[in-house]
């Protein structure tokens, strides 16, 4: 092989699309999955090298070095402002609120009155960068679907989390790389009865946008149940807009404490819909029994807990074609 030759053959070695790591899938089912993303750009590229026309990249997003806005913050990113779920787009961090000692509100810039156009339910994945390691996560962003120039992201932070390494880090002003949406619930105003709505901590993000969309709408007659999972009360997100949601006919919501033992230390506004200890099999049949209409069920938690609740809510009489799972 000739020098020139050998030339050319790093070049296209050097525009070879690289594979993702373990690590970079969220593991969350997403369509396009990273790895989607780089089979099909590595088609391309085995095309373009085959007719030996780079022109044929040019479609291929640019890798920016965004590492001066934050740590290890380089992303391949679209030339947009908008979500796209093959490529990530640099979004600047705008508030950060505490809501309890492990979990942060995240609020976003979008420019102008823009919106993310998210249909309820959806997710998007987060790119982040801890010790030369890239890692993905998906989150469920609590904003209205309708929200103009933001958008907010419940995330709880772990002691020896990767992504949480990276997230505790951010302030005002960061810029972070997400894409997507992904997945979502098909919800249709006056499709179900009743929504039963079963949610672990921060599994509590995908129900808030429906919860919304419900309330909104003065011609959506649902009923909708939620059951929120927490340890202590002092660990329950979002009070006052549970509190406000609340306040709504048609909504009703409960707290299950799994470490609380009384009651008595709750403000009086909660103790009439909270329990105690964990939702079994026993306390699922009375909330069942409780609704107004057959429900239909929403489940969001960790692996552990949505199976749990799939068992349970058989053992009351609540079929798996009457259940969703994000």
């Amino acid at each position: 092989m000739s020098d020139k030759e050998s030339d050319n053959e790093e070049d296209w070695l050097a525009l070879r699309p690289q594979e993702p790591s373990p690590s970079q899938c969220c593991g969350s089912g997403c369509k396009p999955c990273i790895y989607d993303v780089y089979e099909k750009e590595l088609a391309q590229w085995e095309r373009a090298k085959a007719m030996q026309d780079k022109s044929l990249l040019m479609g291929k997003k640019e890798q920016v070095d965004f590492s001066s806005s934050h740590p290890g913050a380089c992303a391949l990113i679209s030339n947009n402002s908008e979500l796209n779920p093959d490529t990530f787009t640099a979004f600047s961090v705008s508030s950060v609120e505490q809501l309890t000692e492990d979990t942060y509100q995240y609020k976003f810039e979008l420019p102008g009155n823009s919106s993310l156009r998210l249909s309820l339910g959806q997710h998007i994945v987060l790119r982040g960068v801890v010790n030369g390691l890239e890692v993905q996560r998906a989150y469920t962003p609590i904003s209205p679907r309708n929200a103009e120039g933001y958008f907010e992201v419940l995330i709880k932070c772990y002691e020896a989390g990767l992504m949480s390494q990276y997230v505790k880090t951010w302030k005002r002003g960061d810029v972070v790389f997400w894409r997507g949406p992904f997945g979502g619930f098909p919800y249709q105003p006056n499709k179900h009865g009743e929504l039963l709505m079963l949610a672990s901590g921060t599994g509590l993000a995908p129900m808030i946008p429906i919860l919304q969309s419900i309330t909104d709408d003065e011609e959506d007659e649902t009923f909708v149940t939620l059951v929120g999972c927490f340890p202590t009360f002092d660990k329950i997100y979002l009070k006052p807009l549970l509190q406000d949601l609340a306040r709504f006919w048609n909504i009703r919501i409960f707290y299950v404490l799994s470490q609380e033992t009384s009651l008595e230390k709750l403000p009086w506004s909660y103790q009439e819909n909270t329990y105690t200890g964990r939702l079994n099999e026993d306390l699922m049949k009375t909330i069942v029994n409780s609704c107004r209409r057959k429900p239909f069920v929403l489940i969001c938690g960790s692996s552990g807990f949505n199976e749990d609740m799939s068992r349970h809510l058989k053992a009351a009489g609540i079929e798996e074609d009457s259940c969703f799972v994000f």
